[in-house]
């Protein structure tokens, strides 16, 4: 049950399978080639995995910044990103650039080097650790994990940065806009009996058409100075409504004819239609 020796074993797995990599002819043998290449990616996962436990044990108020997380697409929050990182610093350093430019790749290489070289101090430290002492983690420990975490979030922000458009603080403050205005929506329909506490409760599949309906109408009506605020330009308005600038006009348009009455049976019948 010890972190420690969970991860000597973890580095073994890594060891052995890179080992038998470096001893197998890749033109004699593809298939095989492919075969270890695959077990070193899960052995890789699961070391990064039982290390990241370690970290939270051992270094969980020294742990360098993940805000940055919240800038990447939604596409690349996946369990396997760290692995994905590691794969990607890897290649760098053998000099494929995957998917970056050649620019991008060569200005990469420098932090591609210093985090593999952090994770192979992490790897002999930890190693030496949990044949001696498996229950402490001393102050040299310590030290080595936190400078492998920083090295590791900084390489993954410029690594990802250089790969995708990266979201602006703007972007993630239009989001969070956009985050609210539905809250208010939801509550303001709870109110109005347009929706029940039951049907949010029991995760109502309907529920995924009716609240973003009714939030166009209480964005363009209700908080017209919200996200979907039309007084901005389409640049200036998140991504997600942007392109229905025009629409949202005549949409606007429309709503600000209605009567109180007919407003009321308008959203009623967004809420039942499918």
């Amino acid at each position: 049950p010890r972190l420690l020796s969970q991860f000597f074993f973890a580095d073994e797995r890594v060891t052995r399978v890179v080992a038998e990599i470096n001893g197998l002819d890749a033109e004699l043998d593809p298939q095989q080639y492919l075969v270890l290449l695959n077990q070193l990616h899960l052995s890789q996962a699961q070391l990064l995995a039982v290390l990241e436990r370690i970290m939270e044990e051992c270094i969980p108020t020294q742990r360098h910044s993940r805000d940055y997380l919240v800038k990447f697409p939604e596409e690349l929050m996946v369990d396997n990103l760290g692995n994905h990182m590691l794969f990607a610093a890897e290649c760098l350093l053998a000099g494929t650039f995957l998917e970056l430019e050649e620019s991008d790749g060569a200005q990469l290489r420098p932090r591609a080097r210093n985090l593999l070289c952090s994770l192979e101090l992490v790897r002999t430290v930890l190693r030496e650790q949990s044949l001696s002492q498996p229950n402490c983690y001393p102050e040299s420990v310590r030290a080595v994990l936190i400078q492998f975490d920083r090295l590791f979030a900084e390489f993954e922000l410029s690594y990802v940065s250089s790969l995708v458009a990266v979201k602006s603080p703007d972007e993630i403050y239009r989001q969070q806009e956009i985050i609210v205005l539905f809250c208010e929506t939801v509550e303001r329909a709870l109110h109005l009996g347009y929706l029940t506490q039951e049907m949010i409760d029991g995760y109502e599949p309907l529920l995924m058409f009716t609240i973003p309906r009714l939030a166009i109408i209480s964005g363009l009506l209700i908080y017209p100075e919200g996200p979907l605020s039309l007084e901005r330009s389409p640049e200036e308005m998140s991504r997600v409504f942007s392109p229905f600038y025009n629409l949202l006009k005549k949409i606007r348009d429309l709503l600000r004819v209605l009567s109180a009455e007919e407003l009321c049976l308008l959203e009623r019948s967004l809420c039942t239609a499918e």
